[in-house]
């Protein structure tokens, strides 16, 4: 009888102790370069670090999913493998404004970015060598990841970080809780 092994642990490092995640410098750098990007590479970078979608979700948004005056994205959750799981993750202002001025108001239907899901990594990760980011970090994950240490970081409380990543169960999205380095110092630093 065939032995399974068991799913690796979920972690923000790899197997070496690199950090799979965008640090808050990155990030920085990271926003930066996208607003120097095209104009639809600039909003779909906006979108993957301010929602912490996958790409594929990205790549699925409609002008439909876009509640401009709340601005709230709606985020069908493709890796449920059914449809109609839905989360909404509110966004600042300036990149719905951003979604609106690039974008403009078209049919509900109309797919913000009608690219593959190969090229539209090759742009993010032409952004991400712009941006300076660590190898092991340079992917959209490494955004996804890196927006949920982000949120952590901002305070935002474990269950609805959960919501809107989209995690089925806490312990998946509790990894963000821990980050190493500065962020660790930076979350300890509250209770100081």
């Amino acid at each position: 009888m065939a032995r399974y092994a068991s799913a690796p642990p979920l972690s923000l490092h790899t197997a070496s102790g690199r950090r799979k995640y965008l640090t808050p410098h990155e990030r920085v750098r990271f926003l930066g370069a996208a607003a120097a990007s095209p104009p639809e590479i600039t909003t779909l970078c906006l979108v993957l670090a301010w929602t912490g979608c996958r790409i594929t979700e990205a790549l699925h948004l409609t002008h439909a999913d876009l509640d401009r005056d709340g601005a709230i994205i709606s985020i069908h959750s493709l890796k449920k493998r059914r449809s109609g799981v839905v989360r909404e993750v509110p966004v600042p202002a300036s990149v719905m404004a951003a979604l609106d001025r690039i974008h403009g108001q078209k049919p509900p239907e109309t797919l913000l970015w009608p690219i593959g899901r190969t090229t539209a990594w090759r742009h993010v990760k032409v952004v991400m060598q712009e941006a300076g980011v660590g190898t092991t970090a340079a992917s959209p994950k490494g955004l996804r990841h890196g927006f949920g240490v982000h949120a952590l970081r901002s305070g935002v409380p474990l269950n609805l970080l959960q919501r809107w990543l989209g995690h089925a169960d806490i312990s998946t999205t509790a990894i963000y809780g821990d980050v190493l380095g500065p962020e660790e110092r930076e979350i300890a630093a509250r209770m100081w």
